[in-house]
């Protein structure tokens, strides 16, 4: 399926979590090689919903926090780098 273009990402999950290095499952480091960091997280918002967001979606767990779903293709950085991922 695919997910509306209207989609909420939360700028709080791509600025204060995957921007940010974690103890257990860092993405932080893995997105840097595309060049994204904290100074260009607004970029990393605007590149997963013209990149990943119009990909298939396959819808996936539910919790408190709502359905989520996965999304998988590449994400072109700012530096030029592609990274093969799964956007959950």
């Amino acid at each position: 399926m695919k997910l509306p273009a209207n989609t909420i990402i939360a700028h709080e999950k791509v600025a204060l979590y995957l921007l940010v290095p974690q103890v257990r499952g860092d993405k932080s480091r893995f997105l840097e090689r595309a060049g994204y960091s904290l100074e260009n997280a607004d970029q990393l918002l605007r590149d997963v919903r013209t990149q990943l967001l119009p990909l298939e979606a396959t819808p996936g767990k539910s919790n408190n926090f709502g359905r989520y779903y996965e999304t998988r293709g590449s994400l072109t950085g700012p530096n030029g780098v592609t990274l093969t991922m799964s956007a959950n």
